[in-house]
């Protein structure tokens, strides 16, 4: 059997922190309601990558060769849930009183990745670009959700404490709209580019 290791751990790693739709939701859910209220919520997200990784790995990307025009449909749907996230972003307004009532917790977490486009995108070529033919299913797809899972743990709450940090330093001024759209735009212009530009 066969994987490459540390290539696709490079891979991960420059996926998981790059910009792209999870990220951007985790830094402004950061900067919305603070990096320990938006805890739980980071580990749905780090989590809700293993409900795809499974499921591709065990025959899902068989489906959908058999009904690309099902997944091509299903990843419109995702991307415009994702946009539809974007737009509430854009017109939050930070507030450092605010309470944690309304902060998205582990089960709205789970939901980002399997409607994340860039996830599947991702996933699909850490299969096809750093799995051997002789490797088995089982060892294919835990190595891959070991290797993803370990970069979301050490990347995912970087990104979330940046937005806790940048909301610190702009809430209330008059920064903190253009901050909040800048947030929902490269939310929205990951997405398009996942969509449109061939990029994972």
């Amino acid at each position: 059997m066969s994987i490459a290791i540390l290539p696709l751990a490079i891979f991960a790693a420059s996926q998981v922190g790059t910009p792209g739709p999870a990220n951007m939701a985790l830094l402004a859910t950061g900067a919305r309601f603070g990096f320990r209220a938006a805890l739980p919520f980071v580990a749905g997200v780090a989590l809700g990558k293993q409900l795809i990784i499974w499921p591709i790995g065990f025959g899902l990307m068989e489906l959908a060769e058999a009904a690309p025009g099902l997944f091509l449909a299903l990843k419109y749907i995702s991307a415009a849930y994702i946009i539809w996230l974007a737009w509430k972003v854009a017109n939050l307004r930070l507030d450092a009183a605010a309470g944690t009532d309304n902060v998205p917790g582990f089960a709205a977490g789970l939901l980002v990745h399997p409607l994340n486009p860039k996830a599947w995108a991702m996933i699909v070529g850490g299969f096809t670009a750093f799995v051997g033919p002789d490797t088995s299913t089982l060892t294919a797809t835990a190595t891959i959700a070991a290797v993803l899972l370990g970069c979301q743990i050490v990347l995912h709450p970087i990104w979330t404490l940046a937005g806790d940090r940048i909301a610190k330093t702009v809430a209330g001024t008059r920064a903190e709209p253009y901050l909040m759209w800048t947030l929902a735009g490269l939310t929205v212009a990951s997405v398009l580019f996942v969509l449109f530009g061939g990029g994972t």
